[in-house]
């Protein structure tokens, strides 16, 4: 879950920060003092699950900057933070998802939290099958993404098997001939269209992207290629000799597999 936390003062907003994280520690808490700053981290493709911003903010109220959010990340849920409760009318007006009264403690936001996001079943997961050509479901249906190279892009962050991944890394194997003019700005688009396709279901948090960096929560996918990486008989058996046959990228992988469950035989 990727959160921003906004207030002009360094104070108020260290207090926030420290609410938030201690109301969901797996949550990765972005800091800002500014409006400005976030809106821009947003349109670099840092889609917030959650916002929490203080009302006042020089240069643009919160009232201006919740509408501004709503309009470049329509998914992110807005929580006014304020120590006047009168202005529960205006933030509500808005169709705010929320509202806390300052001084901010940690239980306050886990009550705004859990109302925001119910929580999904445990044993709910991502299901990607590897091995063969590479596909994704959720719930026994595909995963709707408007993008093929959405798709691969997922498929790369599979591979790296919950290591993180630079852009630079990302355009190499993407876009081996250098055939995009502008992989940065493609790449955000791509981020965006799979991070919309996985909270449609309810798996938003299997992306993880910080700054220039991207990687995938291993625990929240079930994946035939992990399951041999950990010994499952099962997994090694399913495994035929082709894994994500349509990416050129993954035949280093392949091969590492093949010795692998060579080995396994031998033993």
């Amino acid at each position: 879950m990727l959160v921003f936390a906004i207030d002009d003062e360094q104070a108020m907003l260290d207090e926030l920060v420290d609410a938030i994280t201690a109301a969901e520690p797996a949550a990765e808490v972005r800091a800002f003092k500014r409006a400005k700053p976030a809106l821009a981290a947003i349109e670099d493709g840092a889609l917030p699950d959650a916002v929490f911003t203080d009302i006042e903010l020089p240069g643009a109220d919160g009232l201006a900057l919740a509408r501004q959010v709503k309009a470049a990340a329509p998914r992110a849920k807005v929580v006014f933070v304020t120590a006047h409760p009168g202005y529960a009318v205006d933030a509500f007006r808005l169709h705010a998802d929320g509202f806390v009264v300052k001084p901010v403690e940690a239980a306050r936001v886990r009550e705004e939290l859990d109302a925001l996001f119910p929580e999904a079943p445990a044993t709910a997961k991502l299901c990607v099958r590897c091995f063969g050509s590479f596909e994704v479901f959720y719930g026994g249906e595909p995963l709707a993404l408007a993008r093929t190279r959405s798709k691969e892009l997922l498929a790369f962050l599979v591979d790296r098997n919950g290591g993180t991944c630079t852009g630079a890394e990302l355009a190499d194997a993407l876009w081996e001939g250098g055939e995009v003019r502008e992989p940065a700005a493609y790449l955000r688009m791509l981020t965006m269209d799979l991070r919309e396709a996985l909270e449609a279901v309810g798996m938003g948090d299997v992306l993880v992207r910080s700054r220039n960096k991207w990687a995938v929560r291993t625990d929240l996918i079930d994946c035939d290629y992990y399951r041999m990486l950990e010994g499952d008989p099962d997994a090694v058996a399913s495994f035929t000799g082709e894994y994500m046959r349509q990416y050129s990228w993954a035949e280093e992988t392949t091969a590492r597999l093949h010795f692998m469950r060579r080995n396994m035989e031998v033993d």
